[in-house]
């Protein structure tokens, strides 16, 4: 038989007074956002959705991550530094593939798909007193191309290829971040920048209202010796600055991925959260807009988190 003296009595008699103030309070699960660069459209996107995430599912703390954007956020979830990202659809495929050409050592099998979300415009600029008017036209010009080994980078040697180019066409090949190309064209130091990015991407709208532009085409048939997951589009006029005329290029959706360690409720909230939520997300880029329910499961690279899918099994998706 137990016996409690007075002392372990009083004290037995407080905790249960207290209810559950003696139990360890439930951890929040955080969820780290992967995106790319500030003047980029996955940056603000990834703000929209944290601020989303941290209100809508409880017990969620949240943190948005600059970074590389898709082949950086996809290295990063395969090693579990983060909860979601951001990436460009080729990315994704190349990833789970493991083609160590694009940046990946081995197949990211922790990879798991949330959505797909929105195309990613191929948009190469040239200053104005550049002279470049056409794709053909780069040939002996300065361009930048993204990080190298971004997922710009990526399709800038994709679409290079598929118009019979290379990178020795050029007279200099920068790999360089959004900004900071903008900013070497602004200061002369370079003709153009080539860059994958959601319809009026920060930082083009910032060159566009400092310097006179030009749009660079890339013709259909490059979309079509591409093929999937690029498709041709077009830059619609007056999306930048002195944009006067519809601009024709190719476009490859964007993926919002996972992994496979994060819990199917977390996942199923997330997916949930965006698609009940696109009006505050649409408030934080006009990329946004292009997020449709019925396209989500298009072109998918990669296998759907179960939580995911039973968000998808509810409205009758699957």
């Amino acid at each position: 038989m137990i016996t409690l003296n007075r002392r372990s009595l009083v004290t037995l008699m407080a905790a249960t007074a207290m209810g559950l103030s003696l139990m360890p309070a439930k951890a929040d699960q955080f969820v780290n956002i992967l995106t790319g660069g500030t003047s980029g459209v996955y940056y603000p996107l990834g703000v929209g959705l944290s601020k989303i995430y941290a209100e809508k599912i409880e017990g969620v703390r949240t943190q948005v991550q600059s970074t590389k954007a898709s082949v950086e956020n996809l290295n990063l979830l395969q090693q579990g530094k983060g909860e979601l990202a951001l990436a460009l659809g080729d990315s994704v495929k190349l990833a789970w593939d493991g083609n160590a050409d694009a940046g990946f050592k081995a197949p990211l099998d922790k990879l798991r798909g949330i959505a797909a979300v929105y195309p990613n415009y191929i948009q190469i600029v040239a200053s104005k007193e550049s002279g470049i008017t056409d794709l053909a036209g780069l040939k002996g010009k300065s361009l930048s191309v993204g990080a190298a080994k971004s997922g710009t980078e990526l399709n800038a040697r994709a679409i290079f290829a598929a118009a019979g180019m290379s990178y020795e066409d050029l007279s200099k090949t920068e790999y360089l971040p959004f900004a900071e190309s903008v900013e070497l064209i602004k200061n002369r130091q370079l003709d153009g920048t080539l860059q994958s990015a959601g319809l009026g991407v920060a930082s083009i709208k910032d060159l566009s209202t400092s310097v006179d532009i030009q749009m660079v085409a890339v013709p259909e048939e490059v979309a079509t010796a591409l093929g999937a997951p690029y498709i041709a589009a077009t830059i619609p006029a007056g999306t930048y600055n002195g944009q006067d005329a519809d601009v024709q290029t190719v476009a490859v959706v964007n993926f919002l991925v996972t992994h496979s360690d994060v819990s199917d409720d977390l996942a199923y909230e997330m997916t949930k959260q965006l698609f009940e939520n696109l009006p505050e997300l649409e408030a934080a880029h006009n990329a946004a807009k292009q997020i449709k329910l019925e396209n989500a499961l298009t072109g998918m690279p990669v296998p759907l988190h179960p939580g995911a899918e039973r968000y998808y099994k509810e409205k009758g998706m699957m």
